[in-house]
């Protein structure tokens, strides 16, 4: 029985090298088909000319190149660009029992954006189907976790923005939908190819890994990725009592376990923490909270950046008043806090997290 193929783009190169070894081909071939897939960004193994016809064959009967259908595409006013990416492969997703999907499951599906700018393009990328996590304000968890990316589905969004726009990536965020670091093993192997200078080369010091707080996993992002990527900590509130109101897992650790394990990860890597917080009108914009997420702030090497929410349909949150992001934003700086308010991007497109998913989901149901 033929063993079930895989997808090229979970590999790294030492992991090409011994499959073609392994085959018997000449130690050269890896990285012939990692120019092919990297810098020509073929999608069939056809396309590669100067690999034997044997080679070829056997490359399409073990691997794929592309397992993802786009199922939205919507370009905003800004040239913001999200995409729904609909996932086919039975064998390079799993749920959470680890067990294979079927092809025909339609709620496999992901976002990426594509944000730019005057001086760089970036991915915003997912880790999961669905998330774990169930923010009280976010979209993305409203359906729970449905699956974990594997790896080259990960790198997948990032080769299909770049498609699409025609523009090379500059930039990477892991903050689409799910909790990366409960898909820690992926999403380490998804940065080392992405910073590979065999890979996509983007520079590592312009990948960052956004999470709401795991101490255990970010001891090991720490300890095994042995990059300078940036780790985002999704803070969203400056005390212990509101963050378990607004995110149900916070219930499981403390803000104090949470910057001591971000202490960590500055102390391996050398890369200042940024602080996510997301203002939520009339629940966390208050100017002593922002007194309170100061002082937090000034106990590790830090930066401060403030979202704007962005409204979802059936949520009680609402988006803050203008001159209460700009006070926020003031009593941070004034206490010696580096502060930026995050640019609204691509909201007449349902840019932020799992919003177009789920008004595809509605509009189909």
């Amino acid at each position: 029985m033929q063993p079930p193929r895989r997808h090229l783009l979970s590999l790294i190169r030492d992991d090409l090298l011994e499959w073609s070894l392994k085959h018997k081909l000449p130690r050269f071939r890896s990285d012939q088909i990692l120019k092919w897939v990297y810098e020509h960004r073929v999608t069939d193994f056809s396309s590669m000319t100067n690999l034997a016809l044997r080679d070829r064959e056997l490359l399409g009967r073990e691997f794929f190149l592309r397992d993802s259908a786009i199922v939205a595409d919507r370009l905003a006013t800004d040239g913001t660009r999200k995409l729904l990416l609909q996932w086919s492969s039975t064998e390079s997703i799993r749920n959470t029992q680890n067990v294979a999907l079927t092809v025909s499951n339609p709620s496999l599906q992901t976002e990426c954006v594509m944000i730019p700018t005057n001086t760089r393009r970036t991915a915003c990328i997912s880790s999961q189907v669905g998330c774990p996590v169930g923010c009280r304000f976010c979209a993305s968890g409203m359906g729970g976790l449905d699956a974990s990316l594997e790896t080259g589905m990960i790198v997948e969004q990032v080769i299909r923005l770049s498609e699409v726009t025609g523009e090379r990536i500059s930039n990477v965020v892991f903050m689409g939908m799910g909790e990366p670091l409960t898909n820690i093993s992926a999403v380490i192997q998804a940065a080392r190819i992405l910073a590979a200078p065999w890979g996509l080369g983007i520079s590592a010091r312009k990948i960052t890994i956004s999470t709401v707080g795991i101490p255990r996993a970010i001891h090991r992002l720490a300890d095994e990725l042995n990059l300078p990527v940036t780790l985002a900590l999704s803070l969203h509130a400056p005390d212990d009592k509101l963050r378990r109101e607004l995110i149900p897992w916070a219930e499981f650790t403390t803000i104090a376990d949470l910057l001591d394990a971000c202490s960590y990860y500055f102390e391996k890597t050398g890369r200042e923490i940024t602080l996510e917080y997301t203002l939520l009108g009339g629940v966390n914009d208050h100017p002593a909270q922002a007194r309170d997420l100061a002082r937090l702030a000034k106990t590790l090497r830090s930066n401060i950046n403030i979202i704007r929410y962005n409204e979802v349909p059936d949520l009680p949150f609402r988006r803050p008043a203008s001159e209460n992001v700009l006070e926020f934003q003031r009593i941070l700086t004034a206490a010696g806090v580096k502060t930026h308010i995050r640019a609204s991007r691509g909201r007449d497109i349902a840019a932020a997290c799992g919003q177009l998913r789920r008004e595809h989901s509605d509009a189909k149901g």
